[in-house]
């Protein structure tokens, strides 16, 4: 079994590293407890101005529906950036800090530190490819994702956002390209979903593929009025839920 690389400081840079991880959260935890979700993490970053180029970073626990939850990478911190990087995991493969206020259930946030209110949770990504199925894009930070390809290896949701009702921007995603492996059925798979109410997603002049349901997006049983979806100029894009905003 695999541990945890965490990474803490400011000012950093890393390239060409290879991190590798198996944990995921229905394993059994030395407390007693299951992992739960932020405890998989194969590699946990938390600081600023951090950057990395030509990395990968691996969960290799499994399909989600074998393993549950299994993160590749987490990111806690503001200004961390990754270029030429790939991402690969099936379910929750990147989680950008921080979590919602409320969990839905007990120790649903076990691991995960809680937001710090005024401090700015900010992500950059270039030219990355990011593997998953099921929301393997979560989390409430903001996040700008340019000129990168996110392969769906499974059905299920690229994104799941949480972003802050006071936060403006939450996951922007501009010219990027969303494709899949062979196998995956076509309108098997959203773009997003909101794991909270005010989720915010940006979809600016990307290609999407015919994997992604023509819907586009899928409500999680949330408020219309509150989700915050809005595509525009993408390629192959239908996006006809009644929620989405194009601008």
């Amino acid at each position: 079994m695999s541990e945890t690389v965490w990474i803490k400081g400011s000012d950093l840079h890393f390239e060409n590293e290879n991190y590798t991880g198996n944990l995921c959260a229905r394993m059994m935890h030395a407390d007693g407890k299951p992992y739960h979700t932020f405890r998989t993490a194969s590699v946990r970053v938390e600081g600023e101005n951090i950057s990395f180029k030509n990395c990968t970073f691996e969960n290799n626990a499994g399909s989600g529906a074998d393993a549950g939850q299994a993160i590749a990478l987490y990111l806690d911190g503001t200004n961390i950036s990754l270029e030429k990087c790939v991402l690969k995991g099936h379910q929750d493969t990147l989680f950008l800090a921080p979590v919602p206020e409320q969990e839905f259930e007990k120790d649903g946030f076990l691991g995960a530190r809680r937001r710090e209110m005024g401090r700015e949770y900010v992500y950059y990504f270039k030219d990355c490819i990011i593997y998953g199925g099921v929301d393997f894009v979560f989390g409430g930070g903001t996040a700008y994702f340019d000129h990168c390809t996110f392969v769906s290896n499974e059905p299920g949701y690229v994104f799941a956002p949480s972003t802050p009702a006071d936060v403006k921007r939450g996951f922007v995603v501009t010219d990027c390209d969303f494709i899949c492996e062979e196998g995956i059925e076509n309108y098997s798979c959203y773009l997003a979903r909101p794991w909270r109410e005010n989720g915010m997603v940006e979809i600016l002049d990307c290609s999407i593929g015919s994997h992604i349901n023509p819907v586009g997006y899928d409500d999680w049983g949330k408020d219309h009025e509150k989700i915050r979806f809005y595509e525009s100029g993408s390629e192959n894009a239908e996006c006809r839920a009644d929620f989405v905003r194009i601008v």
